[in-house]
């Protein structure tokens, strides 16, 4: 089981939440340690992840989170579990910055309510799936006061998404069932016109050839 699968099992999956998307990242400067503080834990890892409680990604339903939000955890060097550590509502969050809007960059900043952090991600590329999961919970499912996305690459904000990928297969599946159902509804319908024309035509015959022996009987 990968880092992240763990973390869904363990962090958010006993408290029925969903783990939608997460990054592993480092701090892009240094946090400011206070002088009498004492007793550190150690290396550790970090990842920002994104959950919801009754969430569904199916885009043909209109289900929404009872609460979505970014979650801070900690897996310690030495230690095989994980730590929550620092929790925002999604509705906190106020600007997401991907720093270089003209190439992959792992860098990115995180702007709350009252809280900022520069990071870098694992990898460009782990950075940009984060990205295009939060955009597009951040549009489907906050009505006010959504993040402002700047310095970000054009696939994260639309076309390129693998979230808009997925819904648009989804939609052109549905779309080709539906004119194949027509289709052959279309079909049914003349075979029950040409069934209908054989019946009249059957009927006709059988009273001209019943008029024509009643002729011949007389």
């Amino acid at each position: 089981m990968n880092a992240k699968s763990a973390i869904s099992k363990e962090i958010f999956a006993p408290h029925d939440e969903r783990m939608l998307g997460a990054v592993q990242v480092k701090r892009r400067t240094k946090k400011k340690i206070p002088f009498l503080a004492t007793g550190g834990q150690g290396e550790y890892l970090t990842y920002i992840c994104l959950s919801a409680v009754c969430f569904s990604l199916c885009s043909v339903t209109n289900k929404k989170p009872a609460q979505a939000s970014i979650t801070k955890v900690k897996q310690f060097e030495g230690s095989t579990s994980f730590v929550r550590r620092t929790q925002w509502m999604l509705e906190q969050l106020r600007q997401v910055n991907g720093i270089d809007p003209n190439r992959d960059s792992p860098e990115f900043d995180l702007l709350f309510e009252n809280a900022f952090d520069q990071w870098v991600a694992n990898t460009a590329s782990e950075k940009c799936t984060f990205f295009q999961v939060l955009h597009h919970t951040c549009q489907r499912y906050l009505t006010d006061k959504k993040p402002e996305f700047i310095n970000c690459q054009s696939k994260i904000m639309g076309g390129n998404s693998i979230l808009h990928s997925a819904a648009d297969s989804v939609t052109s599946a549905v779309q080709k069932a539906s004119q194949a159902l027509n289709e052959r509804g279309e079909r049914l319908g003349r075979a029950e016109e040409k069934t209908e024309e054989l019946k009249n035509s059957a009927q006709q015959f059988a009273e001209t050839a019943h008029k024509v022996r009643l002729g011949q009987d007389k």
